[in-house]
């Protein structure tokens, strides 16, 4: 069923010192759905895909896949359970090849191995256009390329859930056209959620079914697109207040 839930955060809060990064968010991704996940620097949007993952204990709060509770599992059981993801500042691993990267997530997610292992990773490359380059060393490959085999090692892990952390940054319009279309692929092709971090908002209300906005660690709107883009409260917190009254 594509309405199916496969992710749910309950009223996750999380501080630092005295400064409190997540008040009380709840939010829910349905299977084959992307979810926009927005808000302005120091929102906390980061902070919950760390505490989905669980390099953050929530200090309170539940995190649901498929159900089941996983808060506090440790990161590497998270991602056996189903939770691929890719990172703000990428995070390959610069003195191996593409096709190496990528088998690490497929060994790291559901404990494919051997054969199923190789064939899970060139599936992944060719889903973002890396299979003609599986040979390069990462560490040679552009930023673009490098965030697209992001992807396509959180995908070699076969997950139930993906979550994108900024896969658009530091690339330009044209290689911000093929990241949408991997993205949208993506959901397409595999049988999951994805819940997407980015400030490149245009590109966010283009291709999510749903949008989340974060205000400095509270959840402030949470709706369709069309809807998130027309509410004051989002505009006042992208743009400030002398913008809505205009």
């Amino acid at each position: 069923m594509a309405n199916e839930e496969v992710l749910r955060l309950e009223n996750i809060s999380k501080s630092f010192g005295g400064v409190k990064a997540l008040n009380n968010v709840s939010l829910s991704l349905a299977k084959k759905k992307i979810v926009g996940l927005i808000g302005p620097n120091g929102a906390g949007k980061s902070t919950l895909f760390n505490v989905v993952t669980s390099f953050y204990k929530p200090d309170q709060g539940r995190v649901f896949l498929e159900g089941r509770c996983i808060t506090g599992v440790t990161p590497y059981k998270i991602c056996r359970k189903g939770i691929g993801r890719t990172f703000q500042l990428v995070k390959t691993f610069t003195s191996m090849t593409a096709y190496e990267n990528v088998v690490v997530g497929a060994l790291y997610g559901h404990k494919l191995r051997g054969k199923d292992a190789q064939k899970s990773a060139m599936e992944a490359l060719e889903l973002v256009d890396l299979a003609d380059k599986k040979d390069v060393v990462t560490s040679h490959m552009t930023l673009s390329d490098r965030r697209l085999l992001e992807v396509a090692r959180a995908l070699a892990s076969m997950p139930i859930v993906v979550l994108l952390d900024e896969p658009m940054a530091g690339l330009n319009p044209t290689e911000i056209v093929k990241m949408l279309q991997i993205i949208n692929r993506a959901r397409e092709e595999r049988d999951m959620g994805i819940l997407w971090v980015e400030h490149k908002v245009d590109a966010v209300f283009h291709l999510c079914d749903h949008v989340a906005v974060l205000d400095y660690g509270v959840k402030i709107a949470e709706d369709t697109p069309e809807n998130v883009a027309h509410d004051t409260k989002v505009i006042e917190a992208y743009l400030g207040k002398e913008a809505v009254k205009r």
